[in-house]
């Protein structure tokens, strides 16, 4: 199955400060990850933390386009997956930011299972962005998904 997560959405900044919020750890703590270990550079392996799940990820940066794309791997599902940032900037000084995560494997399920997670937590991202850049509010959004002391529902 060649299955591919996306999650999409329009913030109201220019690109340049959009672009940045995913290069610049210490703005992506705002409203992702808790710890960074450096600024995304091409070739370069960086640590993404959530402490609050005691969950970590090693991600390397594939390429680089200032301002367009940022390409990294990463193996949050145990294989590595690819995730893509794509970058519009639009006439009115806004960004649409459309983000792709890619290369899941297993079973059917488990590609299923994987991508909806990969949508979900990807557009809590955006969400999230979104409220800080346009609202000055940090939503927790990534934080409060998973609360303690509350077993996981199912179907």
């Amino acid at each position: 199955m060649n299955a591919v997560a996306k999650a999409e959405m329009l913030i109201r900044r220019p690109v340049a400060e959009v672009f940045r919020a995913f290069i610049d750890p210490a703005i992506t703590t705002k409203f992702w990850f808790t710890k960074g270990s450096a600024k995304l550079e091409p070739g370069k392996t960086v640590k993404w933390e959530w402490e609050m799940y005691n969950v970590s990820a090693e991600a390397t940066v594939k390429t680089i386009e200032a301002n367009k794309r940022i390409v990294v791997q990463w193996s949050t599902y145990g294989t590595p997956t690819t995730i893509e940032w794509l970058f519009t900037p639009l006439p009115d000084n806004t960004t649409f930011v459309s983000i792709s995560n890619t290369g899941f494997s297993g079973d059917d399920d488990q590609v299923l299972q994987q991508v909806v997670a990969s949508t979900e937590g990807f557009t809590l991202v955006l969400a999230g962005l979104k409220a800080l850049f346009e609202h000055g509010v940090s939503l927790n959004l990534v934080a409060d998904r998973f609360p303690q002391g509350l077993q996981k529902q199912t179907a």
